[in-house]
């Protein structure tokens, strides 16, 4: 009788051990009480680099628990890397174009997207520049023999810039004339080195830098609107953090940030 009654003491314990475990499994993710931090991996457009690095010491302070890892990059190449199944949480585009790809292929939860942010392209000279460039137009004339643009079939910026020359109806000219780069601050970069004549990028971009001034901005209704969706990688482990921070990016407090490096809020 007494072994007995130790064999069912210890099957006993046994259960009582296995059921601490299953309700202890839920807090071993992102939301751990330990000290270990949920790690957010966030695929951000190039032109989001200054202001985001601003918005992780902000939301890292105000959320200890929460570790945000940025990869900056043209929209076209982090969308490239969501559908070969790279880790990310989120995904912030410079363009509406690759956001709602994924959509249709299923890579984003949909119901998390928010277009949050709105921005201007410019044309932009080195601040020494002896030009007289006054117009997009003015890109046709000889002055001009290299003007750095944005590759458009994967660059919002580039894409946006050869809206802008062919509603002018100077695509092929300007083409002829342009240096592809892999995102827009590769083009800020040229532009501020003197490296060609001129640059198209976010009014964002320009405004980073001390080395650039702006000619103009695109006529208006020569592209469409430029405009910065932001949203949750199905594939994510930490969907509901990542939504957190999402929403994060929404608040008055981000906004503030946002517009201090030159955004606009979307109306």
């Amino acid at each position: 009788m007494n072994s007995y009654i130790k064999k069912k003491k210890k099957n006993l314990c046994m259960a009582y051990v296995i059921l601490s475990l299953l309700l202890l499994l839920p807090l071993a993710g992102c939301t751990s009480a330990s000290d270990d931090k949920c790690e957010l991996t966030v695929l951000a457009a190039a032109s989001l680099t200054d202001v985001c690095e601003e918005l992780k010491t902000v939301y890292e302070k105000e959320n200890p628990n929460v570790s945000l890892t940025f990869s900056f990059g043209s929209s076209g190449a982090l969308q490239t890397q969501i559908e070969e199944g790279a880790p990310a949480d989120i995904f912030f585009s410079a363009s509406t174009k690759q956001m709602d790809a994924l959509c249709e292929e299923g890579l984003m939860q949909k119901d998390s997207i928010q277009e949050l942010l709105e921005n201007k392209v410019v044309l932009i000279v080195p601040k020494d520049s002896e030009t007289e460039l006054t117009s997009f137009e003015a890109l046709t004339e000889d002055s001009v023999s290299m003007i750095g643009l944005g590759e458009p079939e994967s660059v919002p910026a580039g894409q946006y810039a050869r809206e802008v020359f062919e509603s002018l109806g100077i695509w092929d000219i300007v083409e002829s004339k342009a240096n592809f780069g892999s995102d827009v601050r590769t083009v800020l970069s040229w532009v501020e080195e003197n490296a060609v004549d001129c640059g198209v990028v976010y009014a964002t971009d320009a405004y980073s830098s001390d080395r650039v001034r702006i000619v103009t901005e695109a006529p208006e209704g020569s592209c469409k609107r430029v405009i910065y969706p932001v949203g949750v990688v199905k594939a994510s482990q930490n969907a509901r953090e990542a939504q957190d921070f999402v929403r994060f990016l929404s608040s008055k407090e981000a906004m503030e940030y946002f517009r201090a490096f030159g955004f606009c809020e979307v109306n």
